[in-house]
């Protein structure tokens, strides 16, 4: 009969968080280099190289893949014969408690995103707790662990739905998936629950997002049962659509699809889609009493040598001496580096900025002809300017953009993923343009900006307004001047080149 230690459970959350902020799995890495070294799209493989550069540097440097290091969910299978030490914390606790030590570790500070109060003030906890527990008591002796971070970007873009029991999973799949948009920050895997009820399904899919990565194991033997054959289909006619990586079209939109289902009601066929995004980040181990779980670190030599070298017709700006007049020949895909200073503000800034310009309140930064990049930074350590600082999702801003481009004096905006109809219109109409960094590169971001200062809005944490001296920070044109949109037109343009090549391959 086994007796496990609070401490070991404590001491291996904290651990296995740790781990997981910079390392990749491993097989997710085999499968993106694949990805990348079929991919045709340029604009995708670039994006891929440096989601796996970044990986690298992050393996190597112990700091966060992704600037947004993600909600805790945590599935705890406890053995029958399991005894604790000690019965004074239960399992969430314990869980909870790992997770606090882990998201304050000095050496290796993550980015706290969990607010309470949700649906009122929604005040950040300061320690990225609770976390999201499922406990299930089964056979055995031993306490089984998967545990993962989940970003908010790929948690947004969940879908579920009641199906009729004859309608077709994979055509809603097929459907839905466009509709997500990029700010899942493909390509990553989509995670799908079948069957149970409605709550039973999302936990279902959440927990398929914690296999490996094993699709072409799957292809190469073929499929042996109705779910293995979904799998495939489901693959097989999301990559065709040619969303590609970061949106912006390519032949790899997802790396594998995972499936898991249990048995439903008669008349039911819930269906809940979760995807997992470019920072893909989960463990699994056991405690079997004999101590905290020993997670060994991956080989470097494991990661690919791949390399990113900006094209010949780079556009190298100075952000500090842009105009509008300045920005107008800027075309949709085209790659530019940006050097000087420019704020950043998410969320919670865009919505105190609003309040302000209601009350006729002067703003406490100039957005006249700067940037504002769409970002909430992990907090720096040793000599860094700062920590790991990607993009978060520009959508989200939408309902602030026109605001901030007709009453600030804005010139351009930096995110990730697609900007939707009406903001693109904005942009057209304001002659701005829409800059894309790369979701999932937070740690190679990181290393263009030289220097950061709180500029405004201390109180909101990650989310106040900084100041960033850059040099070279690489972006893509994703809404130029015009209003045209490279998620628009790169989907489009790769799907037509699927088909193409489909019909060519049949002869």
């Amino acid at each position: 009969m086994a007796i496990i230690k609070q401490q070991d459970l404590i001491d291996s959350i904290e651990d296995a968080l740790q781990y997981i902020s910079y390392y990749h799995p491993l097989d997710f890495i085999q499968a993106l280099e694949k990805a990348y070294n079929r991919e045709k799209s340029q604009a995708a493989k670039d994006a891929i190289a440096q989601i796996l550069i970044n990986s690298r540097m992050s393996a190597h440097g112990k700091r966060p893949i992704c600037q947004d290091t993600g909600i805790v969910t945590c599935f705890v299978k406890v053995g029958m014969e399991v005894q604790w030490d000690k019965t004074d914390l239960t399992v969430q606790q314990m869980v909870d408690e790992g997770t606090r030590r882990a998201y304050l570790n000095p050496d290796n500070p993550l980015r706290a995103s969990i607010v309470a109060d949700p649906a009122g003030k929604r005040i950040n906890t300061k320690d990225n707790t609770p976390s999201v527990v499922h406990i299930d008591m089964v056979p055995g002796g031993s306490v089984e662990i998967m545990i993962a971070a989940k970003g908010g970007g790929s948690e947004n873009k969940s879908k579920m739905v009641m199906l009729n029991p004859s309608d077709s999973i994979a055509d809603w799949v097929v459907k839905t998936l466009p509709t997500m948009g990029a700010g899942w920050c493909p390509p990553g895997m989509l995670g799908i629950g079948i069957g149970g009820t409605a709550e039973k399904a999302g936990v279902l899919a959440k927990e398929s997002l914690m296999d490996p990565v094993n699709i072409q194991e799957l292809i190469d033997r073929g499929p042996q049962n109705a779910e293995e054959e979904l799998r495939l289909e489901i693959f097989e006619r999301v990559n065709k659509l040619g969303i590609g990586a970061q949106g912006l079209g390519g032949l790899t939109t997802v790396v594998d699809i995972k499936i898991n289902s249990v048995p439903t009601h008669a008349a039911s066929k819930p269906v809940v889609m979760i995807p997992n995004c470019a920072a893909t980040r989960h463990v699994h181990f056991h405690l079997d009493g004999s101590g905290p779980a020993d997670l060994q670190p991956p080989k470097l030599e494991e990661w690919p040598e791949i390399t990113w070298e900006v094209g010949e017709n780079v556009r190298r700006v100075n952000v500090d001496e842009l105009k509008k007049a300045d920005i107008s020949d800027w075309k949709t895909g085209e790659t530019v580096l940006l050097s000087g200073t420019i704020l950043t503000g998410r969320d919670a800034a865009h919505k105190r900025i609003q309040e302000m310009l209601a009350a006729g309140e002067k703003l406490p930064v100039d957005f006249t002809d700067k940037f504002i990049y769409y970002v909430g930074p992990v907090d720096a350590i040793g000599d860094e300017a700062v920590g790991p600082a990607g993009p978060t999702t520009a959508t989200r801003m939408d309902k602030f953009t026109e605001m901030m481009l007709a009453e600030t004096g804005l010139l351009g905006t930096i995110g990730k993923a697609e900007r939707g109809p009406a903001t693109c219109e904005s942009i057209k109409n304001h002659k701005s343009v829409y800059l894309m960094a790369v979701g999932g590169a937070a740690y190679l971001v990181s290393k263009a900006i030289k220097k950061a200062k709180v500029v405004a809005f201390e109180d909101m944490g990650m989310e106040a307004i900084y100041e960033f001296e850059v040099e070279d920070m690489p972006v893509t044109v994703a809404v130029d001047s015009t209003g045209e949109s490279a998620h628009v037109t790169g989907p489009q343009i790769w799907k037509l080149n699927i088909e193409e090549a489909d019909k060519k391959a049949k002869g």
